[in-house]
C-alpha cells in the first residue's frame, strides 16, 4: 500500500442510500465492506463521517435555529451516523471504536489523541465523531485536523462523482473533470471541495486529499495502492 495511515471523510448521505435520509441498511453495509476491503489491505484508518442525512446544522440556522444550538444538533448526527457504520463494520469482524469530541461517555470514547494513536497501532479502525466538537466548523475541517492529528498521509474525500471538476457535472455538461489539482487552486477557483479552513489546514501540513466517487467499488483501495483515481488535490 502506498498510504499506510489514511483519513476517510464520508458525507453523510452516503449511509442514506438513494432517499438522502436516515440510514439504510443496505447502503451502510455496502460502504462498510468497502472500508473492510482497504482495512484488511493494511492500511491504518480513521474515518470521518457527516451528518447530513440527519441533520445539517448550516441548514437548521438559515432556517432559524440558532446556529450554536444547529452546529451541536449537526454533531449529535454525526454520533449517530458513527455508531451505525460502527455496527455494520463490526458485524463483519473487524474491531472498531468510535471516539467523539462531544462528551457522550455511555456509547463513545472521548477524543483523546494519544488512546486514538494506540487504536490504529493496534489495527483498529477509529470512528471520529462530533466534529471538532466547536460550533462553526464543519466535519471536512474535523477531517482535516484529525488527519493532521493521526499522522495520516492521505485523506479520501468520498463523493457521488469521479473527482474534481470545473464545476457540477450534474447540472453543467461541459463541467471538465480536473485529474490534478494544488491546494491554493482548489480556494481561488471556489471548487467546493473541502470549505476554506479544511483545505488551508491540509494545504499548511502538506498534506494531500484525494477525491473520488464511494460508488465505485474498490475506489478507496485502488486509491491507496496508488493507482490514479479520482483527482488528486495537492
Amino acid at each position: 500500500m502506498k498510504y499506510s495511515r489514511a483519513l476517510i471523510k464520508l458525507s453523510g448521505e452516503s449511509l442514506a442510500g438513494p432517499s438522502g435520509i436516515g440510514i439504510d441498511p443496505d447502503a451502510t453495509t455496502a460502504l462498510g465492506a468497502e472500508i473492510v476491503s482497504v482495512h484488511e489491505a493494511g492500511t491504518e484508518l480513521g474515518v470521518v463521517v457527516g451528518g447530513g442525512n440527519i441533520l445539517r446544522g448550516a441548514v437548521a440556522a438559515r432556517q432559524g435555529t440558532d446556529r450554536v444550538s444547529a452546529d451541536y444538533m449537526g454533531m449529535l448526527a454525526t454520533i449517530i451516523n458513527a455508531l451505525a457504520l460502527q455496527d455494520h463494520l463490526e458485524r463483519q469482524g473487524i474491531d472498531t471504536r468510535v471516539m467523539s469530541a462531544l462528551r457522550l461517555d455511555q456509547v463513545a470514547e472521548p477524543y483523546i489523541r494519544r488512546r486514538a494513536l494506540r487504536h490504529l497501532e493496534k489495527g483498529r479502525i477509529v470512528l471520529f465523531a462530533g466534529g471538532t466538537g466547536n460550533p462553526y466548523f464543519s466535519t471536512d475541517t474535523a477531517a482535516a485536523l484529525r488527519a493532521v492529528e493521526m499522522g495520516a498521509s492521505v485523506i479520501l474525500k468520498a463523493t457521488k462523482v469521479d473527482g474534481v471538476y470545473t464545476a457540477d457535472p450534474g447540472i453543467d455538461e461541459e463541467a471538465e473533470f480536473i485529474e490534478r489539482i494544488g491546494h491554493l487552486d482548489v480556494m481561488a477557483r471556489e471548487l467546493g471541495v473541502m470549505d476554506a479552513a479544511a483545505i488551508s489546514l491540509c494545504k499548511d501540513n502538506g498534506l494531500p486529499v484525494i477525491v473520488l466517487n464511494m460508488n465505485r467499488p474498490g475506489a478507496m483501495l485502488a486509491a491507496l495502492r496508488g493507482e490514479r483515481v479520482g483527482t488528486l488535490v495537492g
